[in-house]
């Protein structure tokens, strides 16, 4: 079962901290691999790691029982036995260093597999129609995407596939070694009472024993690390989305002479960073009293616990060193959650974010709850037409005034609206962008429609691809696309139609709308929709770019939203207006996280 928006909304929920839901989330999260392509892949591999893995047990096991043959040989001071030992040794050594190359091989390839896997899973389900839009509405959980699908997803299949490695090699260790300890434990003998007693697998209760003293101590002092790291990712990307926001601001900082301010708003995002840095650092430190100490300890408390078989006679000296082996190898294997109690923290961290992300991309379809919806069809006659049309906003609700209105091809409509009466937020639903409100809308074929937003998307790129958006630029010939800038006014681009800028920074507001016209230019779509559009270029240009509707495109349907003085342009002029006590759309819960207000509404008021 996925988390609801609800579930997910806040710091605590967003992460699943408090339900101990890990094995449930990894569960969901893995289910799309089932009909990944990565699976036979990742299969093969895994399947080889447990064949390395079984073949270094078994050689672990070898090595043992070499020990007590060595130092067997030691203690009676027979050479011939110990130059035979020796080249034993060389023999085992590598075997087992051939398998740990192997392995670790093995363990990159899992990693990069399961990341190429996850991140293109998250890719794709984020990319889907609609979706990046309205992720912004979903509040805490659906924050910094490009962390959760670049750094967080990398993270997590690093840690998943080490993790999982060690756990899997320290349980067949474990299984291997058991029944050697057990064996060996004979040999350890007991003087009660004059009487020699043996405890029947003496040496693996006390391994046993000692592994999870220090697995709870561990736990007990590790747990809070998981909502310390959880902490930290969300402390990171939010200095980190500060700093990009410095950047994409720059001129507009420096006008200002903003400097010194922006410097100071950025401290209280890296503060709350430090501030987790350093509980974090007292954390660790605190777990690490019981993983060192417990370090330490293991390596004399095995000759201690076997010392009454040694001194007692009945065990030599290598006897002594097999047991000590094998009890560390059981050990060893016991304390795999000792060993890696900080890393599981990180893990279950991770692991709720990134699966807390992948739950609210598949909440986006439904959110807005029970509230009333805008009929999107087609018109059988491919016209536009609005039936009773009005949209719901955060803040309230707007309507077109006129209740029943057909736009047919070749018209210029124009929708007036005060600002914040809903104009850009009806230019999302004509856009099936926005679902939220009532009525129903007929739309023409969609292939014939274009939308040209306030401020045009740029992507990055050569300009003949981002002229040539969202088709392929071998769609056009140069002439085309040199012939559409010049039209457009913009002919000191027509060289640089193979370089590579950050176009949206290297033009002005007024540049980037005109290469919005050359795209139409280029596309020659049948219906066109503004929203104001235009309104941000001089008055020569204004009427420039009107121009391409009375020349190049004199058969394309216009729809324009303005609050401007209404251009003879047009033939068509409509009303947006609000509705008096409309009922407001209620996308998220009043606290994103928790104890922190909602600002997602003020800004989806602003936009509308």
């Amino acid at each position: 079962m996925r988390l609801g928006l609800g579930q997910i909304g806040g710091t605590d929920l967003a992460f699943g901290l408090s339900d101990g839901s890990a094995l449930r989330q990894l569960y969901e999260l893995l289910r799309p691999l089932r009909e990944a392509p990565q699976r036979n892949p990742l299969a093969i591999l895994t399947i080889g790691l447990i064949a390395a893995i079984v073949l270094n047990a078994v050689g672990q096991v070898r090595l043992n029982q070499w020990q007590g043959t060595f130092y067997d040989a030691l203690a009676q001071r027979h050479m011939a036995a110990f130059l035979h030992e020796l080249l034993v040794f060389v023999v085992i050594v590598a075997f087992l260093l051939s398998l740990g190359v192997a392995q670790t091989w093995i363990r990159q390839m899992i990693r990069a597999r399961l990341r190429e896997w996850l991140t293109l899973d998250l890719q794709n389900a984020w990319l889907k129609p609609r979706r990046p839009f309205r992720l912004t509405f979903a509040g805490a959980a659906g924050t910094n995407p490009d962390q959760r699908v670049h750094e967080d997803a990398s993270h997590l299949t690093d840690l998943s596939a080490d993790l999982g490695i060690g756990l899997l090699q320290s349980s067949l260790l474990l299984v291997s070694f058991v029944g050697v300890l057990w064996g060996l434990s004979d040999q350890v003998a007991f003087d009660i009472g004059g009487e020699i007693r043996t405890i029947p697998g003496y040496m693996v209760w006390c391994a046993i024993g000692y592994a999870a003293l220090g697995s709870w101590l561990s736990w007990l002092v590790g747990r809070p690390l998981v909502r310390l790291n959880a902490d930290r990712f969300q402390r990171e990307a939010d200095f980190r989305q500060s700093l990009v926001r410095i950047a994409e601001h720059a001129d507009g900082i420096a006008v200002y002479g903003g400097e010194r301010d922006e410097a100071r708003a950025l401290a209280a995002p890296f503060k709350a960073l430090i501030s987790t840095m350093v509980a974090l650092a007292f954390g660790l430190a605190r777990l690490s009293w019981v993983t060192a100490g417990y370090g330490w300890l293991a390596i004399i408390v095995p000759i201690i616990v076997a010392a009454p078989g040694y001194f007692g006679g009945d065990l030599s000296f290598g006897g002594l060193m097999m047991v000590v082996g094998a009890f560390n190898q059981v050990q060893s294997a016991l304390r795999w959650f000792i060993d890696n109690i900080a890393q599981i923290a990180d893990w279950r961290a991770t692991l709720f974010r990134v699966e807390g992300f992948r739950a609210v991309l598949d909440t986006l379809d439904t959110l807005g709850g029970d509230d009333d919806r805008i009929r999107i069809v087609d018109h059988p006659e491919g016209h536009l037409r609005f039936q009773g049309f009005g949209v719901q906003l955060t803040d309230g609700a707007a309507r077109l005034e006129e209740t029943d209105v057909e736009i047919k091809p070749g018209e210029r409509a124009v929708i007036l609206g005060k600002a914040r009466s809903g104009k850009s937020t009806a230019f999302r639903a004509m856009a099936s962008l926005w679902p939220w409100g009532h009525g129903t809308i007929y739309l023409p074929p969609r292939d014939s429609m274009m939308f040209i937003p306030q401020r045009p998307y740029l992507p990055l790129g050569r300009l003949r691809e981002v002229l040539s958006y969202p088709r392929d630029p071998k769609g056009f010939d140069d002439a085309g696309l040199r012939g559409a800038l010049t039209r457009t006014g913009l002919d000191h681009l027509c060289t640089a139609l193979d370089e590579s800028r950050p176009w949206d920074r290297a033009l002005t507001v007024d540049e980037q709308q005109r290469i919005a016209f050359a795209r139409l230019l280029l596309h020659k779509p049948e219906w066109i929709f503004l929203d104001e559009a235009v309104d941000s270029c001089d008055s020569e240009h204004h009427q420039m770019l009107l121009s391409i509707f009375e020349h190049e495109l004199p058969d394309a349907a216009v729809v324009s939203m303005s609050q401007g003085a209404v251009d003879h342009f047009y033939t068509r002029i409509l009303h947006m207006v609000r509705i008096p006590d409309g009922k407001p759309l209620d996308l998220l819960s009043d606290l994103d996280e928790v104890g922190k207000p909602s600002a997602t509404k003020a800004i989806l008021a602003a936009r509308a």
